[in-house]
Order: structure tokens, then sequence, then C-alpha cells
């Protein structure tokens, strides 16, 4: 019962996806709706997947720089790892949540130095918090209220003076004396001279063309001219003068008239009041904020001074009684039963009816953050495509932590060969890139999507690295596997080893005798020619051999022709069309544009005679077998031209006979 009341101030997990993580959140109001409903106003708890990978930087120093200082004790990666998941950044950000999405509480606390950080391990729950971050601007700040424990802010307390020893040290500059209680005065007497001081104060207010406009009535100026600042200053009076009454009051009441002291309750118009009340209903007493957004004409140390003297007003008694009925008109708890529902991604077992990610998994599939093969329930985790899934235990952690609990290799971990690599660090495109179920053409779309060019620069050492470890660099394996990591500075060290050992027996080095670019350029242009431009206005021929030619293939590289029946298209083979398919007298469909950055790059095929003859004496049979497989050598038989004696055709009346050229005019 007590484990599902959640009450103002807890830290609890809200839960707005049923595949992230849930929402680290701090319950601060508890409200009703009208149709009966709590909405809880939540302050905003942010984790490093939720940062950028700057910011993500700023941590990591800041982190390093708490080890440093507090003398942390070592941690494994895996523990380094996982410390992170417990890692928050508080925020200014308030959102309202249903408390039907609350799934649970959690325990947040201020980092301090005298915390180890491997205990927050230990304990389920449980985060920590040491920098602030602002979603608007994008920055990340060290909280200002930081508790100051530690070893550097002890005070150092001298040795003690033996009897006899006189203290050197500078008194003046240590302290400052500005009341002695052994003084010669009475109590009587020296009330006496505060109620003159009082009095000073109201002439001096009376005086003042501003202070009597801020104070009309003479109650209003009594009571200013009674405040601590009036009675410092004339306490402070009889300290200077040496307790001698007759020199104080000539202080108080100089040549030039009375001595008029104002605190800063004086000092602020009734605007900045307002002001400052605004902002501290909206920052609490965060007074650097209070001073950079609302207040910048202000020093802080006015601030500081205007607040405490603000609470012992009437007004600040008056907001304190209306927040505390308020409060008393808001829920002070609420009962949230227990989530039970099935989450959307537990995969069903086999022989049961499949889930929404549950169809389709294949057997064997290992988890993918402790790699085990058995748990008594999976999920489905990450990308539908990708069928990756987690154990029980791991899909609790993730949901809680925002994580897995083993590094991934970007993350620096050296895997196995043998283990399955974990996708969650990768975008979509890329992890989909790297799945065994993507084939390469739709492999090939996704990369070109996110395509950027990049260039890589080597060092002679990785150079040298490259030959002298080829057994530990294994090329031939690496370049199969491109995304798994190599350990470079392992194979520099091994490398900068057997250095000196080569040195003694050097690589033989077969120079190539390359060819000059004039010889390179001719042979090209003998091979393929270019074909010439044809100027304009010229005639342009037509073989009627090669028109008869194109007609005889078309019967078998065209589409076959459709007949229609009783108004219904019917194809060849006796079949009726589906709706889908155009007929032949249908008008054509408009042809779809390729977009220019999917489109690949233009090869030009410049034909020569000999290639024009080679395809004459191809059959269809060989044409259509080396248009299979264009990667493989033809065989082909130039034709024997036997010389004939030239046989006289009949004349014909009919143009179509003659083999002579059609001319057309441009």
């Amino acid at each position: 019962m007590a484990a599902n009341m959640y009450r103002v101030g807890d830290y609890v997990y809200f839960e707005n996806s049923s595949s992230n993580p849930y929402l680290v959140r701090r319950i601060e109001e508890l409200n009703k709706t009208a149709n009966g409903n709590v909405e809880a106003k939540v302050v905003c708890l942010f984790r490093r997947r939720d940062i950028s990978s700057s910011l993500n930087s700023l941590a990591d120093s800041n982190a390093r720089e708490f080890e440093e200082e507090s003398k942390q004790p070592g941690v494994s990666e895996q523990q380094r790892h996982q410390l992170k998941h417990r890692e928050l950044f508080l925020s200014r950000q308030f959102e309202s949540l249903p408390a039907t999405h609350i799934r649970g509480k959690c325990s947040v606390t201020l980092l301090n130095e005298t915390d180890i950080l491997s205990q927050y391990l230990e304990k389920e729950d449980c985060f920590f918090y040491s920098l602030v971050f602002d979603p608007v601007q994008k920055t990340l700040l060290a909280d200002q209220g930081e508790i100051r424990v530690g070893c550097k802010y002890q005070a150092e307390i001298p040795d003690r003076l033996a009897e006899g020893e006189s203290d050197n040290r500078n008194q003046q500059k240590m302290e400052m004396k500005v009341w002695d209680p052994d003084n010669p005065l009475t109590d009587r007497q020296i009330d006496q001279f505060l109620v003159v001081a009082r009095a000073v104060g109201t002439f001096a207010r009376a005086l003042d063309c501003s202070s009597s406009i801020r104070q009309p009535s003479l109650h209003m100026s009594a009571a200013a001219a009674s405040r601590d600042i009036t009675l410092f200053h004339a306490m402070d009076t009889l300290q200077r003068n040496g307790y001698d009454l007759a020199k104080a009051m000539s202080t108080l009441v100089p040549q030039g008239g009375p001595v008029l002291c104002r605190d800063e309750m004086e000092e602020w118009s009734a605007s900045e009041a307002m002001l400052f009340e605004e902002a501290l209903e909206k920052y609490g007493k965060d007074f650097n904020d209070i001073r950079q957004d609302f207040l910048p004409w202000k020093s802080l140390a006015s601030i500081v001074q205007f607040y405490y003297m603000w609470k012992t007003t009437d007004r600040y008694i008056q907001q304190k009684r209306l927040k505390a009925a308020e409060a008393d008109s808001k829920l002070k708890q609420v009962y949230i039963p227990t989530y039970t529902k099935p989450n959307p991604n537990q995969i069903i077992s086999v022989g049961s009816k499949p889930g929404m990610n549950g169809a389709g998994f294949q057997k064997g599939l290992t988890c993918e953050s402790c790699h085990t093969t058995q748990s008594a329930q999976w999920y489905a985790w990450g990308p539908p495509n990708m069928q990756c899934r987690l154990c029980a235990s791991c899909w609790i952690y993730w949901k809680k932590y925002g994580g897995l609990k083993t590094p991934t290799q970007l993350e620096g971990a050296a895997r196995g060969t043998t283990e399955p690599h974990s996708r969650g660090h990768l975008s979509r495109p890329e992890a989909q890139s790297l799945s065994p179920y993507t084939t390469s053409a739709n492999r090939a779309k996704l990369l070109a999507k996110n395509r950027q060019t990049f260039l890589l620069q080597t060092t002679k050492l990785t150079r040298l690295a490259r030959r002298m470890c080829r057994d530990l660099l294994q090329p031939r394996r690496a370049a199969r596997r491109p995304y798994a990591p190599i350990n470079a500075n392992a194979i520099k060290a091994e490398c900068s080893i057997r250095l000196p050992k080569a040195a003694k027996t050097p690589l033989k080095i077969h120079p190539l005798v390359r060819l000059p670019l004039a010889t390179i350029v001719k042979d090209l242009v003998a091979q393929a020619p270019l074909k010439p431009k044809t100027p304009r206005g010229t005639k342009t021929p037509i073989n009627r051999n090669q028109l008869t030619q194109n007609r005889g293939l078309g019967g078998i590289m065209v589409k076959r022709a459709y007949e229609t029946m009783a108004g219904v298209p019917f194809s060849a083979n006796g079949r009726p069309l589906a709706s889908g398919i155009r007929s032949s007298s249908q008008p054509a469909a408009k042809r779809q544009k390729l977009n220019p950055a999917d489109a690949p790059n233009p090869v030009v095929f410049v034909a020569t005679k000999d290639t024009r003859a080679l395809r004459k004496a191809l059959t269809h049979l060989e044409m259509r077998r080396a248009a299979r497989r264009p990667n493989l050598p033809l065989k082909v038989k130039p034709p024997l031209i036997a010389v004939r004696a030239p046989v006289p055709l009949p004349p014909s009346s009919h143009p179509a006979s003659t083999n002579e050229p059609i001319v057309l005019e441009d």
C-alpha cells in the first residue's frame, strides 16, 4: 500500500512509450481535473541519451574532475558504463502528466564529494545529479545549491600558542572590532542614545524629498527610522567616538544636516519589489537567475539583503498564508495501483497467439545486452526488421536506466568474435545496413540517404604497420567486416617493436614502370574513337535492311499484343486482363522521374564499326546470354565473306524493294 502511494516531492518513473525508457520526474503538485482524473505537475530530469554529444563530452570532463578531487576508488569499464545510466541532469522545465502513467518510485540525490560512486550501483532505483540542463539554451551548468561538504571546505585550525608566546599576526587584517561589551556606558545611556538616533533619522526623512514621497505620513517615517540600519549606525558611531556621548551626538548631526541611513527596503521601489516577488515565484531562491532575468541593474548582495528584509514584512506573511491555503485545497497524495497490463513489445512464444512484435522472430537469437540464450520472457528491442531482443532482466534495466548493461563497441568495449553486436547506438539506416536480413539493394538505398564525404589520412607508422603486422591485422578478414573495430594502438605498438629488427632486412620494392600520359591517351583514342557530330542540315541516311531486321526482332523483344473480345481485353493466351494491367489500346502512363541524387553516374559507350559488325554476327540466343553475363568474354567466329558475281535484280516499281538508302532532309 505504501509503495503505491505517491506524494508531492517524490521522484517517480513515468512511461510515455512502451518501447522507450521511463521518464524520471519529481512531483510538484497533484491536481484533480474536471473529469475526475488526477494530473501531476512535475519537474523534468534528463538522461545522457536526451542531450547532445557535445554536452555529453562536457559531462564526462566534469565527472573526471570530480573523481580527481574526491579521490574516488577505481572502477571497471562496465561499472563506468553503468554509472552513466545513473547520472541525471536537473532542469527547471515543468510539465503535466497523467498520474496513471506512474510506474514506480526512485531516489535522486545531489552528488557530494563524500559520496562513493560505486555505491549507487549497489542500490536499485538510485540516481544522482550534479549539473543543471537548460532545454532552451542547450547548456549544462553546475548546480548552485551545492552543499559544501568535504576536505576543501574545512577550516584550517592553527597551532595553539604556548604560554607566554605572543601572537605575531596582524589583527587588523584578520578582524575588526565593532562593539566593546566592557564599555563605560550603562544600558540606560545606550538606550537613550538609540532613541535620539531614531529621532534624528525621522527628521532626516522629513527633510529628504524622495523619502517624504515614499513615506508621506509621520508614522511611516518613524517606522522606517526604527529599522536595524539606524540602530547599527548609532552603535557604530559610539564605537568610533570611544563611547563619548557628546562626540557621538555631534557626529549624528554634522554641519551639513542630519545623517540619513536607508536600507534596501527603502531603496527599492514598489515595481522592483513586485518583480522580485514574481522572480521568487518562478526561480525560488536562485538569486543569480533572478538578477540575470528580472533585476540586472541590482547587485547580488542587494538582492540577497532585500530578500531577508522582505521576509520580515507583512507581505511575506500574507503570501505564506495564501500558499498554505492553496496547499490545503490540493491533493497531498494519490494511490496508483501496480500496472499489470502486458507490454506490446513482449514476444509471444510459439504456439500461442502472436503479439505485435512477437511474430516472425527466429530461434537461436541471444540477448543484445547480456548475450544469454535462456529467459522466462523475451522483449523486442530496436527496429522491428533488426529482430533484436532482450531478456526479462535486461528489459527492466533498459526501461529504468535507459541503456544496456554492457557497453557497445562505439563506447570502447572489446567483444569476442562470436558475440553478436548491439545496434542500439546506431541510427536506423546504419543499423539496417548492418542487418543480415537486409538485401544489398536495400542496404545501398539506405546508405545513399546519409552519404557524406570523408577523407582518411594515414601516417607513415600506420602504413608500415599494415606490412609489418599482417598476421595481427588480418586485412582480408578486416575487409569482410568493416564495422568491427581494430585495436590500432596494439598493432602500432607491435610494429614499433618489430621495426628495428626489420630495418636490417629491408623490404623488396619492385618499381612499376608507367607509360607516359601521351601514350595512354593515344591508346584510349584508338580503342574508343568519339562519334563525330553531324552538322545541322546534312542528310541522314536510313537503311531499309535495318528496319526490316528490327521488325523481325519485334516479335521476340516487344510485349505481346492484346486482343479485345466483347469489350473485355484478353491477352494472347486467352486469359482476361487484370484491372491493374494496361492494354495496348489504353494510353501510356506517365513515366516516373528519377531523383538526381539517386541516379547513377553517367556511363557512355561509343560503338565502333567492329562492335556493330560483331552485334550483327551474334544470334539472338548469344545476345541474350551475353546480356545475362556481361563479365564473360564473347567467343564468336567472324563471318566468312565470299566474293560472288553480282546477280542482276529484277526491276520493281515499288520503292520498298530497293536496297538503296532513303535520304531524308533535316
